[in-house]
């Protein structure tokens, strides 16, 4: 009998043990992730995925998620939620991990806070943000990359590059006189062969991003 008390003492701290430490990890397919809200400085650029930055409207910036994912968002503090859809790379700031747009936050009480914690849920990706390939016809053997956008602003093309940079390896930022005015290109990677471009391209396009494959200069 002693020796059972034993065994059932022991298996309640084991399960005590293995509990969850952090109510903000999971929640029944939910996660909890530090959100942030970026507003005026930025309202009317482009975002990663070349939509102009709407502050009013309902939006969110991550690092990773595929353009066009729908998420609902919920703040634990207000118990509010707002359907926001990922268009732009970001935060970038340590250990933030979703950007909100200012309407967004504001829809659900977090633009006074600043920065909290947020209850996340993956709805559904709208396939509109899924970008075609412009056809190039290959020339003769050459080395390729990709372009992933054209500014006359330099700022916004380092934004996207740092974007990129998130998931990408050898991002570069090229500049180039096109009647008078500087453009800065950012582009990713060379390829020896077309089909090998593409392949890359296929990538970011389905993630969202506005593709061109061009030669290497």
């Amino acid at each position: 009998m002693r020796n059972l008390v034993i065994i059932i003492a022991l298996m309640f701290v084991v399960s005590c043990s293995s509990a969850p430490t952090s109510r903000y990890k999971y929640e029944r397919g939910a996660t909890y992730l530090t959100a942030s809200w970026y507003g005026e400085k930025f309202h009317g650029r482009p975002t990663s995925s070349g939509e102009r930055y709407d502050m009013y409207g309902l939006s969110a910036a991550h690092k990773t998620m595929k353009f066009g994912t729908k998420l609902r968002v919920t703040n634990p503090d207000t118990g509010k939620s707002v359907v926001v859809i990922v268009n732009d790379r970001g935060p970038f700031i340590r250990g933030r991990d979703l950007d909100l747009s200012y309407g967004a936050a504001r829809e659900i009480g977090l633009v006074e806070k600043g920065v909290g914690r947020v209850r996340v849920e993956f709805l559904e990706r709208d396939m509109r943000y899924v970008r075609r390939i412009p056809f190039v016809q290959p020339g003769a053997p050459a080395s390729y990359t990709i372009q992933v956008g054209s500014f006359t602003q330099r700022a916004n093309a380092l934004r996207l590059k740092k974007g990129l940079a998130y998931t990408y390896e050898d991002v570069s930022l090229t500049s180039v006189m096109i009647k008078r005015k500087k453009h800065y290109r950012v582009r990713i990677g060379e390829f020896s062969s077309y089909d090998d471009a593409y392949s890359m391209a296929e990538k970011l396009a389905d993630e969202g991003y506005r593709t061109l494959i061009v030669k290497a200069e």
